[in-house]
């Protein structure tokens, strides 16, 4: 079968909804795509989308984006028949070309795709769970330093927010501006929500909480979310964490909800082992497929006066690296990686 991989056209964001909708309806608590979703998470998360054409009509999608580690393919769909492994395939391999290092895929540790990915030389490093609370009452807050003071944000403390943010995690993970979309995304979300520590005149831990607000619209239902606790490194082991999050679950208790949710990595024991105690109970297992790629390289030889330019990937440039060394000829090689996503080739 002749198919060609290419870019997507905005028009056809309807059609790509249908299609993810039909691959993964039934998946762990699924809330459908329409097109206007999935515009907006793609412009807002900055994604790729890649698309398998044959004949004129869609056989299958790819959508990816920067992640921490490199490029994350966030969902893959290709449309049931004959073919479906041989388009699935060519799709992952365009992403695989596109990447500088290593691409991820987030999968369902009971999904039958595990097979696919570990086909193609993933590797299951590491996982997350979701984890689910009920909310019943309010509960006394975990002993915290003296000196700690646990309150909400203040309306002009956000780039404080950001800075204590970013520095605990040692990454850029939170920009301003971020507490204006989520009022956007998450009414009656505002400053009330978030919840800090203060020590010695500064913000040094902090959780958020919000309405999980998809999840209520489709489930008709009234649960919160937390993200993650971020402390600063040498305020860490004061039970800092353990107070915000026990304070955001009374918070989001005493705005209506009945249930919270969160994720965390499964290989966080400490975080786990807090969570139990608050009353979270797994409910759902995602494992990290990570492969080692590398990009496709431009190669030049000079050679009698000639010059030759093929492409080849970058365990073919290693083989002939070597073979050049103990040629007769006399072999100039320049490489220059032909990605944008790339970060660099170091030899």
């Amino acid at each position: 079968m002749d198919f060609r991989i290419r870019s997507f056209h905005l028009d056809e964001l309807p059609e790509l909804a249908e299609l993810l909708n039909a691959v993964y309806r039934g998946s762990y608590e699924f809330v459908p795509f329409t097109g206007e979703r999935l515009r907006s998470m793609v412009e807002e998360r900055k994604l790729e989308v890649l698309v398998a054409e044959g004949g004129g009509v869609i056989l299958g999608c790819v959508v990816y984006g920067k992640g921490p580690w490199g490029l994350e393919i966030r969902w893959l769909a290709v449309s049931e028949g004959e073919f479906q492994k041989t388009v699935e395939n060519a799709l992952v391999e365009e992403v695989e070309k596109r990447a500088g290092g290593e691409v991820s895929a987030v999968v369902d540790a009971e999904s039958p795709m595990m097979g696919f990915w570990v086909s193609r030389g993933y590797r299951a490093e590491g996982g997350l769970y979701h984890m689910v609370a009920r909310l019943e009452g309010v509960k006394p807050l975990p002993k915290v330093p003296n000196a700690a003071v646990i309150r909400s944000l203040r309306p002009e403390e956000e780039k404080q927010l950001v800075e204590t943010v970013n520095l605990a995690y040692g990454r850029e993970r939170l920009k301003e501006g971020a507490i204006a979309r989520w009022k956007t995304q998450n009414p009656p979300f505002n400053e009330d929500w978030i919840h800090v520590a203060e020590m010695g005149g500064k913000i040094v831990s902090a959780v958020v909480s919000r309405p999980d607000t998809e999840y209520n619209e489709f489930f008709k239902a009234r649960r919160g979310y937390l993200g993650p606790a971020a402390t600063l490194p040498e305020f860490r082991g004061k039970n800092l964490a353990s107070a915000l999050t026990c304070r955001a679950m009374n918070f989001l208790y005493e705005m209506g909800m009945d249930t919270v949710a969160l994720h965390t990595f499964e290989q966080n024991i400490p975080s786990l082992t807090l969570l139990k105690k608050l009353g979270f109970e797994i409910r759902h297992n995602q494992k990290f497929m990570r492969k080692k790629v590398y990009g496709r390289f431009s190669i030049i030889f000079s050679a009698s006066n000639s010059l030759t330019r093929v492409s080849m990937n970058s365990a073919t440039f290693s083989w002939l690296y070597c073979l050049s060394s103990s040629c007769f000829l006399s072999c100039s090689l320049m490489v220059a990686k032909t990605l944008v996503t790339s970060k660099g080739f170091s030899m």
